[in-house]
């Protein structure tokens, strides 16, 4: 589906299973057919291009606020104002909210961001008083939406296109990686990065860092999120 609609489509749960649904022309339909061998069409109601909007809801982490633009933030809230675009990151992942768990229990200092998707994690860092903050991705329209997401919110963010498993990273007393099991076992961060927050994965994988020992594990519906500290 990703390499058929790019641009998005809807995942529907069902009782039996997932329906995923593409808003598409006959052309689609076509490529839906040789791609799966069966689909069903159906017309769709007017107002279709804004039913988006109601896959993103505001989410509240301890102090932290995330939510879309055409959301109003609570009073007593750190507002993290996403707009979700094509890069991973919305507040609403359980991974997401697992990392900013953690996050917001560690006493604020330098941070990097490996993979960084839409800036999420890196926003809500600055607005928890962590400074600098860096933020890398491969992905250049990741690094695109992230800076975009940093000026929304007004806060000052290194951005940065590079590929953490191959490139120098630069130091920082803390790391978060919101990507994969495999992605956190071959991370090589700084001799000076005194923690690491993992996810992205399930409860069933256990990534190993070298250099870290595992502190702390956070669960949410399958999806785990690990505190690594430096090894003595």
């Amino acid at each position: 589906m990703l390499e058929l609609f790019p641009e998005g489509f809807e995942e529907r749960d069902l009782a039996d299973g997932v329906e995923l649904v593409a808003y598409t022309d006959a052309g689609g339909e076509e490529r839906l057919w040789a791609a799966f061998g069966t689909v069903r069409a159906d017309t769709v109601d007017a107002g279709w291009e804004q039913r988006w909007r109601d896959f993103h809801r505001p989410v509240r982490i301890g102090r932290v606020w995330i939510g879309p633009p055409w959301e109003e933030p609570p009073g007593d809230a750190i507002a993290v104002v996403i707009d979700p675009g094509r890069a991973f990151g919305t507040g609403g992942h359980a991974t997401t909210r697992l990392c900013l768990e953690l996050l917001g229990e560690l006493e604020p200092g330098s941070l990097l961001d490996v993979g960084c998707g839409s800036g999420v994690l890196s926003v809500a860092a600055v607005r928890l008083g962590f400074a600098p903050v860096v933020a890398l991705d491969h992905d250049r329209t990741a690094v695109e939406t992230a800076r975009r997401n940093a000026e929304a919110n007004g806060v000052e963010l290194d951005v940065r296109q590079a590929n953490a498993l191959d490139d120098s990273l630069p130091e920082a007393a803390y790391a978060v990686a919101n990507v994969s099991a495999a992605f956190a076992g071959q991370l090589r961060l700084q001799p000076g990065t005194r923690a690491l927050i993992a996810s992205g994965y399930l409860e069933s994988d256990r990534p190993a860092p070298a250099g870290f020992r595992a502190a702390e594990r956070r669960i949410s519906d399958g999806w785990a999120a690990d505190l690594f500290l430096r090894e003595e």
